[in-house]
């Protein structure tokens, strides 16, 4: 028997995209649930065009093999991820909407206000928000022995999901890069801005993952701070992306930063900086994961991806 070599970084990526595009395919699907009247036509299409448009779905990928780390690899990491989807594609066709930063294009798509309307946009929007929290309520123990500490774990992650999605978390986050137009913040403040609109998913579904396998405190608390450093650094490549990377290679459009006034470390320090503070983010970010040794590399390599991506 032929043992089939191990998939490189980026054929693991693709698989859990295509797992998780999968998934939410199904819970798209224009048959009511129990406790659902109807599924409106145009308002499911909206929700589709806006979730099964392509995407490296890093967030979910980080869930799940946050969870992988500590031995789960199974249906509720898979619904947390669905879930956590779900919300960051709903930030996405709102943050696309004329009156926030107004884009027509969306992983070299229309964005869906383009490809519908404004109205039917915020609708899928919300929709895909309280859809997130329809799926995280209906997470199975990872094991039958575990019903007992599963309702608290749920608990968990739905209360991690809604702060990090928030006004605490990426809500608030987008409302101070609005007022960035206006009143451009301080370094002190772009790294907050940062770490709330883009940070505080990416460091939610790195403990998600580990909540879902019962992972211990100490490693919860290890694998939020290595989200919160590939979540500055997915920022930060972003920003260096927004004035390097061509429309055609982003599938959006770029350089809308600068134009818009908007303030960010790229715009404060230049890119040589940039460079030199995403390397030393990458390399706190692996050092966090040296206690796990090997189990961790997947995780290593999310970190370098991350910071070497090209949209």
């Amino acid at each position: 028997m032929t043992i089939p070599p191990p998939l490189s970084f980026e054929e693991r990526l693709d698989r859990r995209a295509r797992e998780i595009e999968a998934l939410l395919s199904r819970l798209l699907d224009d048959k009511a649930s129990d406790g659902e009247i109807a599924r409106p036509a145009a308002l499911l299409a909206a929700m589709r065009h806006g979730v099964l448009n392509g995407g490296k779905r890093l967030r979910p990928f980080l869930v799940l093999e946050s969870a992988a780390l500590f031995g789960h690899d199974g249906e509720p990491a898979m619904r947390v991820a669905a879930a956590l989807e779900c919300v960051h594609c709903y930030s996405l066709i709102h943050d696309d909407l004329p009156a926030m930063d107004d884009d027509d294009l969306r992983r070299g798509q229309p964005t869906v206000h383009r490809a519908f309307d404004e109205a039917t946009a915020i609708l899928a929007g919300d929709s895909l928000l309280t859809l997130a929290f329809d799926i995280l309520s209906d997470v199975p123990p990872a094991a039958p022995r575990e019903a007992a500490t599963a309702a608290a774990r749920q608990l968990e992650l739905v209360r991690g999901l809604a702060r990090a999605a928030g006004p605490g978390g990426m809500a608030g986050g987008q409302a101070l890069d609005l007022q960035a137009e206006k009143a451009a913040p301080d370094e002190a403040g772009i790294i907050t801005l940062q770490t709330m609109k883009t940070g505080a998913l990416i460091r939610y579904a790195c403990e998600a993952g580990a909540i879902v396998a019962n992972a211990s405190p100490a490693d919860r608390e290890r694998l939020s701070e290595f989200g919160a450093a590939i979540g500055l650094a997915f920022q930060l490549a972003d920003d260096l992306l927004d004035v390097t990377a061509t429309a055609e290679a982003m599938g959006k459009a770029t350089r809308k930063d600068a134009a818009a006034g908007k303030a960010t470390l790229v715009a404060l320090h230049g890119t040589d900086w940039a460079r030199r503070q995403l390397g030393g983010l990458v390399a706190q970010a692996q050092a966090l994961l040296e206690p796990y040794g090997e189990r961790a590399a997947v995780l290593s390599a999310a970190a370098a991806f991350i910071a070497d991506r090209e949209n």
